[in-house]
């Protein structure tokens, strides 16, 4: 009964688009280790009102930095849970953005099992030594069964890029340590899974905050962001 329960509740995560990169492989057995994995995301998936604070300084931000609320997101390029909440749910996000109402951060938080994703991130990092940071990202999502170093160049290219710059970049791997980092200080707040979000209010240095797991569909974030505005 107790599988079956479990069972029952990660279809229902499926059906609602809560779902995660990081814990379980869907093409293999389910191991003990990935049953255990399953059962931390559905706990952290139903988790009601957990709150987190993280730091709110960013190289790269969409929005006002006197917007009342910020979304901070922790993401891996190789996810395709990341990549659905881009495709479906960050264009109606941007509509916040847009508005003054919502200021987005975004973080890197590369699963070790993607073994694509670090260099994906350095790349972003790279294209915005050169302002195209965005874009890049978004490229990069559009593509993420493409992600080797040739490919990842071709985007440089097509975002008009100085591709020497890029491709020099890429190779000294400047970028990897700061994205070690962000892993690191992502593993200490217990952020594991990818996406994983933070909607607050910028305290003194930081964002204090909902701790949103996962890729909800947009009335999720509507919710909150309603919530919040009105408080």
């Amino acid at each position: 009964m107790f599988c079956k329960n479990v069972m029952n509740r990660f279809g229902a995560l499926l059906a609602a688009g809560v779902v995660m990169c990081g814990a379980v492989a869907f093409a293999e057995p389910m191991a003990q280790q990935q049953g255990n994995a399953l059962l931390d995301e559905l706990h952290a998936a139903s988790a009601k009102s957990e709150t987190l604070t993280v730091k709110a300084d960013a190289k790269y931000a969409l929005g006002s930095s006197d917007a009342p609320l910020t979304l901070v997101a922790y993401t891996d390029y190789q996810c395709p849970f990341c990549g659905r909440f881009e495709a479906e749910t960050f264009p109606e996000i941007k509509k916040y953005i847009a508005s003054g109402k919502l200021r987005f951060i975004l973080r890197d938080l590369p699963m070790s099992s993607h073994l694509l994703a670090r260099k994906a991130a350095q790349a972003v990092r790279c294209a915005g030594e050169q302002g195209k940071y965005w874009e890049m990202s978004e490229t990069v999502f559009k593509n993420q069964k493409m992600l080797d170093v040739g490919s990842l160049a071709g985007y440089a290219r097509q975002l008009s890029l100085d591709g020497a710059t890029f491709e020099r970049c890429m190779a000294d791997d400047k970028h990897l340590k700061a994205i070690a980092d962000e892993v690191a200080e992502a593993h200490a707040l217990g952020i594991h899974k990818t996406p994983t979000f933070v909607l607050g209010k910028v305290v003194g240095d930081s964002v204090q905050g909902k701790l949103i797991v996962g890729a909800q569909p947009l009335a999720a974030f509507e919710a909150s962001i309603k919530e919040m505005l009105e408080k």
